[in-house]
């Protein structure tokens, strides 16, 4: 199990290397359950604001909003960009 992002996994590659493949499961803008059903306030301000919470873990996300994109950081799965 990984503790940090430079810590090995169990087949030696690191955080920064692995690549998720599967579909994420929480909103990324309220944190709920994405497969319950759609969220159209959601999906309509996802078009200006940058994601709050990870996809994949529902961890908050450290964002940084800046005039030219934005930055969204989580502690296990990395940053985004946009």
């Amino acid at each position: 199990m990984m503790t940090d992002a430079g810590d090995p996994t169990t087949d030696g590659r690191t955080a920064e290397s692995v690549v998720l493949t599967s579909a994420p499961t929480w909103c990324d803008r309220c944190g709920a359950d994405a497969t319950a059903g759609p969220h159209p306030g959601c999906a309509a301000a996802r078009v200006l604001e940058p994601p709050r919470y990870c996809g994949h873990c529902r961890r908050r996300m450290k964002v940084q909003v800046l005039p030219v994109g934005w930055s969204a950081v989580c502690v296990e799965h990395g940053e985004r960009r946009g």
